[in-house]
């Protein structure tokens, strides 16, 4: 088997070639593969020979996460390299050793000795990643505690202490946050084990039918885009995604958008946003699963005026984790939490309100 031939490849860069697992760079490269080189090389063993410091198994993860294309497609690692293919690779840079105590104004709802209960904004980020190693809820709480011991770690992550679940960047609500090892490992089996509860509130578009009913559908990455999530489709293989429970209720109805409650029996990624959107129901103003258009409804006039209120009003996705409920790992009682919902989105009901006179 022929090794790539370095010297006649042609490649524009960003950032560095090797894969330092120490460096803030993001590794960039478009080569193509030189016409009349005899390959007969797999894509990760190709990639592998041409990035320094690159581990195989490192590349065939950025090809599994669709960092890697080929010809603007996505390929699998035992594709077969061909003269002449044009492979882009956008890996994204590594994270810190460990997250960073950073001051800021945390809405925290409840405190004791095992846990805390704080109220996230939408906009922020609960832990450091890609594109975002500060200014995350993580940051706050390692402040607000005493820094890196204030904060217990699961599974030696260092980049998630005290977290027991999570909420999208542009979700709002409700979080509970472990201070110790067995309020975390109590909390965690509560959720795995869906005995804790909790519930969303969103406007979407249309208003699902029955009123109130249950979705189902396994979640996985997209097979066109594996930055988001989608249900699985029939013929996927099998395996494919994994299961997703998430049960409605229609709380108000307007001519064009509904106010919905969402209960979780899962946790997937996205899932609300998948789910309601896979029924044609996409969650207001998410522009990733195609909430950000009007959907329903006539867009002239009066109404085209409304929705583009509601749109300056409401910036982000209208989804808000609005009761949160679970045991206390100490105590054994039952705690209940509720939270109103985020101005902005009060304001866009009020709109609503007013221009349906409901």
């Amino acid at each position: 088997m022929d090794t790539p031939n370095m010297d006649s490849l042609h490649s524009t860069q960003h950032g560095s070639h090797e894969l330092d697992p120490d460096s803030s760079e993001t590794t960039q490269m478009t080569f193509e593969v030189p016409q009349g080189q005899h390959t007969e090389v797999r894509l990760d063993v190709y990639i592998t020979g041409f990035v320094q410091n690159a581990t195989r198994s490192k590349v065939q993860q950025a090809i599994k996460d669709g960092y890697v294309k080929v010809n603007q497609k996505g390929e699998k690692s035992s594709y077969i390299v061909q003269a002449g293919d044009v492979i882009d690779i956008d890996l994204p840079k590594p994270p810190p050793k460990e997250a960073q105590p950073e001051q800021m104004d945390l809405d925290i709802r409840y405190e004791d000795d095992d846990l805390l209960v704080v109220l996230k904004p939408a906009g922020m980020v609960v832990h450091p990643a890609f594109g975002n190693w500060e200014g995350t809820l993580v940051n706050g709480l390692l402040y607000h505690t005493g820094g890196k011991d204030g904060l217990p770690q699961q599974d030696h992550d260092t980049i998630r202490p005290g977290i027991v679940h999570r909420l999208d960047k542009d979700t709002s609500g409700l979080l509970v946050v472990a201070k110790h090892d067995h309020a975390l490992s109590e909390l965690s089996k509560q959720f795995a084990e869906k005995t804790a509860a909790r519930t969303y509130q969103a406007l979407v578009w249309g208003t699902p039918e029955p009123d109130e009913g249950t979705y189902l559908g396994a979640i996985g990455r997209s097979k066109h885009d594996r930055k988001v999530m989608a249900v699985v489709g029939e013929n996927d293989d099998p395996g494919y995604g994994k299961p997703a429970i998430t049960h409605y209720r229609v709380v108000k109805a307007y001519p064009t958008v509904s106010l919905v409650e969402y209960r979780l029996e899962t946790g997937r990624t996205h899932q609300i946003r998948v789910h309601a959107a896979h029924h044609n129901h996409p969650v207001f103003h998410d522009p990733v699963y195609g909430g950000d258009r009007v959907r329903y409804g006539i867009n002239t006039g009066a109404t085209k005026h409304l929705f583009q209120r509601c749109f300056d009003a409401c910036p982000t996705q209208a989804l808000h984790a609005k009761t949160l409920g679970f045991t206390h790992p100490s105590s054994g009682d039952w705690m209940e939490f509720d939270s109103d919902l985020p101005q902005e989105f009060q304001d866009v009901l009020s709109f609503l309100d007013a221009h349906y006179a409901i």
